[in-house]
């Protein structure tokens, strides 16, 4: 049981809790009855801004609507009356550019092309909304009228600017090619930069808007022209200025001009010009020694002619293709790019024909002359022939694109002077093998023969083209080894040719040495020849070349020389064998020689005397124009005959004989040997 005082202290506490709860509740009540009443306030003034809401929308909206129509209206106005203005813009396009079309554009060529632009648009309006407009008409007449402007303005432009390269400025921009201090100052300029520009522009114009191509055929004429003109022009400068000292040479860069203005120099061989006069002569006294009239004074001055147009053409071809590099930079910048490369082909045909027909003219005089043996003709081909092929490779670059035909050219060329240059070399062998036996043109003392002499220098001057050379063999050659063509095999070529006409000269000289009846002479004068020969090959180089193919050739030479010399010193036997110990009666000192031996020592004597004198008279005539050569057998024979006469002379000049012994002992030793010493010399 709960004690009773613990009951009411708890039933206090239940009822203090009650009453606080009934309090609560009653504030509760008072609070939602608050917010009804507020939320009740609260809905009617919503209810009224709806109401109001709704009475201001009612009365905007028909005025929203009828502002908004009425903006509409005045932008369609507005438009209309824009669109009225462009179109009455049209019907005063006419009369606002007659005037400046009539003018032309020289001189205000933006006006001009702008003037263009309206009236193409005034054209395209009328076409497409009134065709049948009198406007139309009248707005394509200036149109027409405007375009024939332009084009004359284009033409007119190239005409007064395009100006012919100087000779002086060509000959700069091929010698400073490779100077780099000087290669920008050496571009070309054509047109000046707003003289450029002006072209431009129109070009562009008559391409875009004109539809017109016509204006490319007057480009490429008048720059064709002008190139055309500038090469004759270099070409005539040679001809009015050069020397048979030199090359014209520009003074536009005096400090550092090249020695020929070419990007590779042209190699011209010091004896070059002495060979042609020597070849033409031979040439002209013919093969058989049949002397003509004429002398070489008047074939010096053919020769300076002739290195002047070699020189000359030389310098034309680099300066083409400097120029035609210079043409087609221009070319690019005016003509479409799809027309370029026709455009640039049409250019430079008068030009490029020009040159083509000049070189075969020039292969068409060589091939002449090589009909008459006139050897020196090959040799007006060689340095042009090299020069053509080292520039091949510029030329293949610069006419890139360019037609079949245009790039044939030049290695049309090329084949037809290579395939003269070989029948030149091969004529030439052949002659060398078949030049007739004469006995008047015969040398009587025996010296060098002009055949000899002239296939030397003729040989020598294939060490300055030896590349040229040998490729003009190739070009004949139809062998599988010929189809991989390379240097070495060039150069065996060229090696094999020569030891051709070596081997034709040797079998020559055997042949005309025949002419000669005294075998010491015969011997004399092929000693001449294989020593020219030999010293010849040695000097010029020519040697490694023919050892190429022929390494024993030195040697062989050497024993040729010395084997005419053998034969040459048998002609003293008939000297010394007078004199010699056989045959020799025998005797004892102090017993009396018989009268027949005496009368064979006088023989000796007298048969020694004669046999001296009569070789002596003869000999002294005959020539051995190498000294070290002269020496040397006058010393052998000096030696042989002494050492004999010596002994003879030792063994009877104290033997009584003769009671004249002055009549029968001539000479001291020493006097032979003087003799022997005036040997081959016409002087003496």
């Amino acid at each position: 049981m709960i004690p009773p005082q613990e009951a009411s202290v708890r039933r206090r506490e239940i009822e203090d809790k009650l009453k606080q709860e009934e309090e609560t509740l009653s504030f509760i009540r008072d609070s939602l009855e608050k917010s009804d009443q507020l939320t009740k306030n609260m809905v009617s003034i919503l209810s009224s801004f709806e109401s109001r809401l709704m009475k201001l929308e009612n009365s905007i909206i028909p005025v929203h609507k009828q502002t908004e129509n009425l903006q509409r209206l005045q932008e369609n106005v507005e438009k209309t009356l824009s669109c009225l203005d462009h179109v009455i813009s049209y019907y005063h396009v006419a009369s606002d550019t007659e005037k400046i079309i009539r003018e032309g554009p020289t001189g205000r060529l933006e006006e001009y092309l702008a003037c263009m632009a309206k009236i193409q648009k005034a054209v395209e309006y009328f076409q497409d909304n009134n065709p049948d407009s009198p406007e139309l008409n009248r707005v394509k007449f200036l149109f027409e009228r405007g375009k024939e402007s332009l084009e004359s303005e284009f033409r007119s432009l190239m005409t007064r600017h395009s100006k012919v390269v100087s000779p002086v400025l060509i000959l700069d921009l091929i010698s400073g090619e490779d100077d780099m201090e000087t290669q920008d100052d050496m571009t070309l300029e054509h047109l000046s930069e707003s003289v450029l520009h002006d072209v431009i522009r129109i070009s562009r114009w008559l391409v875009e808007y004109g539809r017109n191509q016509d204006f490319m055929n007057v480009y490429y004429q008048i720059r064709s022209s002008q190139l055309d003109r500038s090469i004759k022009g270099l070409k005539e400068h040679f001809r009015k200025s050069s020397s048979s000292s030199g090359v014209p040479y520009s003074p536009a860069i005096p400090n550092k001009r090249k020695d020929t203005p070419t990007k590779k120099p042209v190699k011209r061989p010091g004896t070059i010009r002495k060979a042609q006069n020597l070849l033409k002569q031979y040439s002209q006294h013919g093969l058989d020694g049949k002397k003509g009239g004429s002398n070489l004074i008047p074939l010096e001055g053919r020769d300076d002619m002739l290195d002047m147009e070699i020189d000359a053409y030389i310098h034309c071809v680099s300066a083409f293709v400097k120029l035609a590099q210079s043409e087609y930079q221009l070319l690019t910048d005016i003509i479409p790019e799809h027309h370029q490369k026709k455009t640039f082909d049409s250019l430079i045909q008068d030009a490029l024909d020009g040159l083509m027909m000049e070189g075969e003219n020039i292969v068409s005089v060589a091939r002449k002359a090589i009909i008459r043996h006139d050897y020196s003709a090959v040799l007006t081909v060689f340095p042009i022939l090299r020069h053509l092929k080292q520039t091949k490779p510029e030329f293949d670059q610069v006419l890139q694109g360019t037609a079949a035909s245009t790039k044939n050219k030049l290695p049309g060329l090329i084949t037809s002077m290579e395939t003269t240059g070989a029948k030149a070399l091969e004529d030439f062998a052949d002659n060398i093998k078949n030049d007739p036996d004469k006995e008047y043109n015969m040398p009587k003392d025996g010296t060098v023969h002009e055949l000899t002499s002239n296939a030397i220098l003729f040989l020598q001057q294939l060490l300055d083209f030896q590349e040229t050379a040998g490729a003009m063999l190739a070009s004949q050659e139809t062998s599988s080894s010929a189809t991989s063509y390379n240097s070495e095999f060039s150069k065996r070529l060229l090696s094999t040719y020569i030891c051709k006409v070596l081997g034709n000269l040797q079998l020559n000289l055997l042949s005309k040495s025949k002419v000669y009846e005294d075998p010491a002479l015969r011997a004399i004068f092929l000693h001449n020849n294989y020593n020219y020969i030999l010293k010849s090959l040695e000097k010029s180089e020519l040697i490694h070349l023919v050892a190429v193919t022929q390494k024993t050739a030195e040697r062989s030479y050497r024993d040729h020389i010395e084997q005419q010399i053998q034969t040459y010193q048998r002609s003293w036997l008939k000297v010394t064998d007078y004199i010699s110990e056989k045959n020799l009666p025998v005797f004892q000192p102090g017993v009396k020689l018989r009268d027949k031996e005496r009368q064979m020592i006088k023989e000796r004597f007298k048969g020694f005397n004669d046999g001296l004198e009569e070789l002596c008279k003869i000999q002294k005539a005959w020539a051995i124009p190498d000294t070290e050569q002269r020496d040397k057998i006058r010393q052998a024979q000096k030696t042989i005959v002494k050492e004999n006469y010596g002994a003879f002379l030792h063994r009877y000049a104290s033997v009584p004989f003769t009671k004249n012994p002055e009549k029968y002992i001539k000479y001291r030793v020493e006097q032979v040997a003087d003799m022997i010493e005036r040997l081959f010399d016409t002087s003496a």
